[in-house]
């Protein structure tokens, strides 16, 4: 494996996909949920490693981005005639962080392989999304978050190769990966992202 990109190793079924498509309203506030964990994830990482030059810049970039995706769902959410609904966890991210590993180096190894992971699901579930929407704008609006979150994927693989030796990072993302797939599998079918 290259340090730009991750093989999953399980496929989303496409049982999510149906219950995705079939509750749309229902998926909206939760995408919206996800982008903004994201962009506070990024702010996350600043406050912990200010001393990461590369990492601040590319961390700064990406609160944005995520912080802009956040409020264009949010405008699909009011157009529709929906609302925002109070933050929850989710059991998919506090699963696959269960196995951060302790000590300052595991800790920021892991912290960067598994957020290139969960980019990379966000990136194949979004690009199902988009393939299963008709042509129009909501159709080509997934199809460029599915673009940004392969971007962020890369992003986070290319950091975790900057600080660390690509063997470490090739085996810490195998494990993960491994773990993802299992807690991908045992998911419950429901109209979110994870």
């Amino acid at each position: 494996m290259s340090t730009n990109s991750t093989a999953l190793k399980v496929d989303t079924s496409s049982q999510w996909l149906d219950c995705v498509l079939d509750n749309f309203d229902e998926f909206l506030p939760d995408h919206a949920a996800a982008e903004k964990k994201a962009s506070g994830m990024a702010i996350t990482l600043i406050s912990h490693y200010p001393d990461r030059e590369k990492l601040v810049l590319a961390m700064t970039e990406l609160a944005v981005e995520e912080l802009t995706h956040y409020r264009e769902v949010v405008r699909l959410l009011y157009q529709r005639g929906l609302q925002l609904k109070p933050d929850t966890k989710d059991a998919y991210v506090g699963e696959l962080r269960k196995h951060t590993r302790q000590g300052p180096d595991y800790f920021f190894l892991d912290r960067l392989v598994t957020a290139g992971i969960i980019e990379a699901r966000g990136a194949e579930r979004f690009g199902l999304i988009a393939a299963g929407l008709p042509e129009g704008p909501l159709k080509k609006f997934y199809q460029s978050i599915t673009r940004s979150e392969q971007r962020h994927e890369n992003l986070f693989f290319q950091l975790a190769a900057l600080y660390f030796p690509t063997e470490s990072v090739n085996t810490r993302a195998e494990e993960l990966l491994l773990i993802e797939a299992d807690i991908v599998s045992r998911l419950p079918v429901r109209a979110a992202l994870h």
